[in-house]
């Protein structure tokens, strides 16, 4: 058993461990409240834009040719968006993302070529031998599309210049403070007729099916110009929804993470406490049988003396 001086030392650093996690707790409890409303914010944008996109893609004109990077083709190489934190301590939420891209990798007999988001799943792919062709790291607290832009820039390049007839991005989905979904998306060649039944069925709910009607757009200067300018930010907005559901998913798991690790160090002090006392009171047990057998020792000797 453990001495009285190894059990309080032991007390002591796990009630500083404590404080710790109740701290970056309450941290994180404020930074997703910021990122939750983020995320809440930019959906509707990016739904109202898939809207847009649909139209365009939807009304091409006689013999004009489909855009690019709607066009699907033979698929010989992938590329994949990893999209993971820069820190840990937030329970399984890395381990489960780059679970997820193993998993793709596996089903896929292509090769895939990987962009890291986040300092946490690069280790993991790179530990697993994955082939990683760009690292972003270091992410501001609250990135800007602008700041991500050139993640979306290289799927968009990719995809035009032939190294990728698949580019699949991998985030989590943030669906409460509780629970948080990783998914996989392909973001290129877009599927518009997909999105386009997801949407109206998003518009349509708790609508009559009489009240709605699609909305009809005049373009100017072309639909294919339009296109040339409107898929590329749409893949960037994509990508910045990405890490916006990522970044809130972390938090989220943070918090949880450093509650659950809060309420297991007060269990283990309650536990150690009692550990404690019953080593105390042990010790005390022995200190008195020792008095005491020492008094009976000194009692004899002066009955013999006398």
């Amino acid at each position: 058993m453990a001495t009285i001086r190894e059990i309080r030392r032991r007390i002591r650093s796990v009630k500083n461990i404590a404080q710790v996690t109740r701290a970056l707790e309450a941290v994180s409890a404020s930074k997703v409240r910021k990122a939750q409303a983020q995320v809440l914010a930019t959906r509707p944008y990016a739904q109202q834009a898939w809207e847009v996109l649909t139209s365009l893609a939807q009304q091409a004109g006689a013999g004009e040719s489909i855009h690019p990077l709607l066009a699907a083709r033979p698929v010989q190489h992938v590329a994949m968006i990893a999209v993971s934190g820069d820190r840990g301590l937030c329970g399984a939420y890395n381990v489960n993302i780059i679970r997820k891209v193993l998993e793709f990798v596996r089903d896929h007999r292509q090769p895939v070529r990987i962009v890291a988001v986040g300092r946490k799943g690069r280790e993991l792919l790179v530990r697993a031998g994955q082939h990683i062709v760009a690292d972003f790291s270091n992410l501001p607290a609250a990135p800007t599309t602008l700041e991500l832009s050139p993640i979306g820039r290289i799927a968009v390049d990719d995809f035009l210049s032939g190294k990728a007839d698949e580019v699949y991005v991998a985030h989590t989905e943030f669906v409460n403070t509780i629970q948080q979904r990783p998914v996989i998306r392909r973001v290129l060649p877009l599927k518009v007729e997909e999105r386009e039944q997801h949407v109206m069925s998003q518009l349509t709910a708790g609508a009559q099916a009489g009240r709605l009607t699609r909305r009809e757009y005049l373009y100017e200067p072309s639909r294919l110009a339009l296109l040339d300018m409107v898929i590329p930010r749409f893949v960037a907005m994509q990508v910045y929804q990405a890490v916006l559901e990522s970044l809130a998913s972390e938090h989220s798991a943070r918090m949880v993470a450093m509650r659950n690790a809060t309420d297991s160090a007060k269990t283990l002090v309650g536990e150690l406490t009692l550990t404690y006392n019953k080593a105390r009171q042990q010790s005390i047990t022995g200190e008195l049988l020792d008095i005491a057998g020492g008094a009976e020792a000194l009692r004899q000797v002066l009955s013999r003396a006398a």
